[in-house]
C-alpha cells in the first residue's frame, strides 16, 4: 500500500467484537494503515466498547431503544458516524438491519462481514445451516452493503472444510479465524482505492478475484483467499 494519510474508518459494532478487535490489531502491528475514529455500539453492554476504549478509540452507543422509529434511530447513527467524516464505515457485528436512507448515504463505501460464503446463506444461524445442508465447505464474506440483505457485492471470501464430527460451535471457531484475517486485508484494499465494482463484481487493482467463482459451499475447490 502506498503511503500518505491513513484513511478514516468508522466501525459499528453490537456484540462482543473478536473481529474490531482483529481490526485493531492489524492497524496496531502496521498490517493495515487506516485511523479507527470511533466505535459506535447500538447495544449499552457490548464487549466491543471495552476492546475500542482498551486501545484508546472514542466510543459512542447509539441505542435503537431509545427511538420511537427506526429511521430516527439511523438518524442519530449517522449524525455520530458524519461528526468523525469517515472514509469507510465497516460492520463488524452489527445486528440492526440499515433502512434505505442509511444504505444510500453510505453506498459504495459501506461493508459487512457474513460467516457464510455468500450467497449461500444469507441472514441467521449459517453454521448450523451449512451442516444441515450437507456442504462440504463453509467460510465468511467481506462484501459492500446493499439493500439486499447479505447480498452486496462481495470483496473476498475464505472458505473451511466442514469436518465429519463438526458441529455448529466448532464450524464457527473454524471460520472466525479466516473473518479474521480476511476482514482488514478487505479494510485495507478499499483505503488503498484499489476496490471497484463493474457489473455488479467487485475488482481489485480492475482484475476479477479467482476465488469469487467460489459461492457455493459444495463447489469443487477451495480458493486461496489471499
Amino acid at each position: 500500500m502506498s503511503g500518505g494519510p491513513r484513511g478514516g474508518v468508522v466501525v459499528l459494532v453490537s456484540g462482543r467484537g473478536s473481529n474490531l478487535q482483529a481490526i485493531i490489531n492489524a492497524v496496531t502491528n502496521g498490517e493495515l494503515p487506516a485511523d479507527i475514529r470511533a466505535v459506535i455500539s447500538s447495544e449499552p453492554g457490548a464487549p466491543a466498547l471495552a476492546r475500542a476504549r482498551t486501545a484508546g478509540i472514542p466510543t459512542h452507543v447509539v441505542n435503537h431503544r431509545d427511538f420511537p422509529a427506526r429511521d430516527q434511530f439511523e438518524q442519530a447513527l449517522m449524525q455520530r458516524i458524519e461528526a468523525y467524516r469517515p472514509q469507510l464505515v465497516v460492520l463488524a457485528g452489527f445486528m440492526r438491519i440499515l433502512g434505505k436512507a442509511f444504505i444510500d448515504r453510505y453506498t459504495g463505501r459501506l461493508i459487512n462481514i457474513h460467516p457464510s460464503l455468500l450467497p449461500a446463506f444469507p441472514g441467521l444461524n449459517t453454521h448450523a445451516r451449512a451442516l444441515q445442508s450437507g456442504a462440504s465447505h463453509h467460510g465468511a464474506s467481506v462484501h459492500f452493503v446493499t439493500h439486499a440483505v447479505d447480498g452486496g457485492p462481495v470483496i473476498i471470501q475464505a472458505a473451511v472444510p466442514v469436518l465429519p464430527d463438526d458441529v455448529p460451535e466448532t464450524l464457527a471457531e473454524r471460520v472466525l479465524m479466516e473473518e479474521h484475517r480476511i476482514f482488514p486485508k478487505a479494510i485495507g484494499w478499499f483505503l488503498a482505492g484499489r476496490l471497484s465494482i463493474e457489473d455488479g463484481r467487485v475488482l481489485l487493482d480492475g482484475q476479477q478475484r479467482p476465488e469469487q467463482g467460489l459461492h457455493h459451499p459444495a463447489a469443487g475447490h477451495v480458493p486461496g483467499a489471499g
